[in-house]
C-alpha cells in the first residue's frame, strides 16, 4: 500500500539533511533559497543535483540564470537559513546587502560558508511538485573547521566534528 502524504514527510522529517542556500543571479535575476534537498551525483565529472519546488517564483529564475551556488551552512547561520526560507519576511533584494556575500563571483557566495559550490544548470527533470536541478561544479570551496548546521525532526542542529573526526 503507498504511504500517505503525511506519512512520507513524517518519514522524511527523521532523515537528517546539510541546510543549505541556494543562489543565482544573471538576466532573470538575482535570488537565493534554502534547501535540504541537494545531494551529491559523480565525481566525473562533479555534479549535484538540487530539489526545487516548481511552485516557487524562484524556480524559473534558477532555470533560465543556469548559473548556481550551493552555499552550505554552517551552526551559527540558522537565521540565514530561517531568512532564505521566506520565515522573517526580508526582502530578497536586502537579503543581498549584507556584507556577508563574496562579490567577486557572478553568482552570490556566502563568505562565511562550510563549502561552497559553483556550476552550470545541466539538466531539469520534473517530478511531482518539484523539479531535480543537476548542476556540473566548476569551482569549489571548502573552509575546514566549525560545526554544520542540520536540518532533523523539522528542527534545526548544530553537527561538529571531533578532532578525532569523530561526529559529536
Amino acid at each position: 500500500m503507498t504511504p500517505s502524504q503525511a506519512d512520507f514527510r513524517e518519514a522524511m522529517a527523521h532523515l537528517p539533511a546539510a541546510v543549505n542556500i541556494l543562489t543565482t543571479d544573471g538576466p532573470n535575476g538575482r535570488c537565493g533559497i534554502t534547501v535540504s534537498a541537494v545531494c551529491s551525483v559523480t565525481d566525473d565529472p562533479p555534479t549535484v543535483l538540487v530539489c526545487v519546488n516548481r511552485r516557487s517564483a524562484m524556480h524559473d529564475v534558477f532555470r533560465a540564470n543556469g548559473r548556481v551556488c550551493v552555499n552550505v551552512l554552517g551552526g551559527a547561520q540558522q537565521d540565514l537559513a530561517l531568512h532564505f526560507a521566506g520565515a522573517t519576511k526580508v526582502a530578497m533584494a536586502e537579503r543581498f546587502t549584507w556584507d556577508i556575500w563574496d562579490r567577486t563571483q557572478e553568482v552570490p557566495v556566502l563568505k562565511d560558508a562550510l563549502v561552497t559550490a559553483i556550476g552550470t544548470i545541466t539538466d531539469a527533470v520534473p517530478m511531482g511538485t518539484h523539479s531535480v536541478l543537476f548542476a556540473t561544479i566548476d569551482r569549489i570551496t571548502t573552509r575546514a573547521g566549525g560545526q554544520s548546521l542540520v536540518w532533523f525532526n523539522r528542527a534545526f542542529h548544530r553537527l561538529a566534528a571531533g578532532n578525532d573526526g569523530s561526529v559529536t
